[in-house]
């Protein structure tokens, strides 16, 4: 992991909405299947936009999609 301070829940979501695919959440958010992968892995910090696009996508606010982790 790269050691960012964004972590996500993207894998929980797609799981949540009867499994959606890495594909059909690209599709839906105009980006590619390795963009999701990317975000999944915490290997990617999405833009404020994708971001947003995310959430919108699972019917939640940007915060239960993404959290600041911070050290404990």
């Amino acid at each position: 992991m790269s050691g960012a301070p964004i972590v996500n829940s993207i894998r929980r979501l797609r799981f949540d909405r009867g499994e959606m695919t890495q594909e059909a959440l690209a599709q839906a958010c105009g980006v590619t299947r390795q963009t999701i992968i990317a975000l999944e892995a915490g290997r990617y910090a999405p833009s404020l936009e994708l971001a947003f696009k995310i959430a919108r996508a699972f019917g939640v606010g940007v915060e239960e999609v993404f959290q600041w982790k911070t050290e404990s």
